[in-house]
């Protein structure tokens, strides 16, 4: 056997130990088996809510956003105490460790963005019936009420962040979180939700933010996944 010989086996059996040696492949089984966060594509096509919400914007906010975020979660979590954690669990933890809060980041937008896709549907909006309509009734006088409380959560929430229609207990809120801030780690049972961070709206509305909050208080909102968040 020649030296050239020599070096090809060589290698040759360098790299089948290499392929079969377990912890090369560690971070990616690990990515896949430990990860809860998967990918949630919106329940409907990126055309489905227009002309409200373009499909270009949808391309954006979900292919760009949203995706960017459960990548994030999915790496950060590898080997750590949140691998394994379901992404509830995940927010719950990292939301008491500030030295965690590019996990708590990430984990709360995926699940703030997953929530917001089922919070709209082609040919909603409009006044709520069932049960959750008689929980808005019930909270706040009357529909026009609701949306007066809900424009205006979603008109002064300065920066980036969200509007929220949240269930306390017997009662339901209008609240306002900031840029990843999630109902959940305050105790409360998110029902709704509209996001105002401008690459949710600047594509189709630019800076009216006020059209953008009307269409999906006219057009979008999905009252029966909101009544299905309703407890009690």
């Amino acid at each position: 056997m020649d030296r050239r010989d020599f070096l090809k086996m060589s290698l040759s059996l360098s790299a089948m130990a290499f392929l079969d040696d377990p912890n090369h492949w560690s971070v990616s089984r690990a990515t896949a088996a430990d990860s809860p966060v998967s990918p949630a594509s919106p329940p409907y096509t990126n055309d489905a809510l227009e002309p409200y919400i373009s499909a270009r914007t949808l391309e954006f906010h979900y292919g760009k956003h949203h995706q960017a975020y459960i990548d994030n979660t999915q790496k950060l979590i590898v080997g750590t105490e949140y691998a394994g954690l379901s992404l509830k669990e995940i927010i719950q933890k990292s939301s008491k460790n500030p030295e965690h809060a590019a996990i708590f980041n990430n984990a709360a937008q995926s699940f703030n963005h997953e929530f917001l896709w089922k919070s709209m549907k082609s040919g909603g909006g409009g006044e709520p019936k069932g049960r959750i309509g008689q929980a808005i009734e019930k909270s706040y006088g009357s529909h026009a009420q609701f949306q007066k409380e809900f424009s205006h959560a979603a008109m002064t929430q300065f920066g980036s962040g969200w509007a929220w229609l949240v269930q306390d207990g017997a009662v339901l809120k209008v609240i306002k979180t900031a840029n990843a801030d999630t109902p959940m780690t305050q105790g409360l049972t998110p029902i709704l939700t509209l996001d105002v961070w401008e690459h949710a709206y600047y594509l189709d509305y630019q800076n009216r933010r006020a059209d953008y909050v009307r269409a999906y208080l006219d057009h979008l909102i999905n009252w029966s996944f909101a009544e299905s968040n309703l407890t009690g």
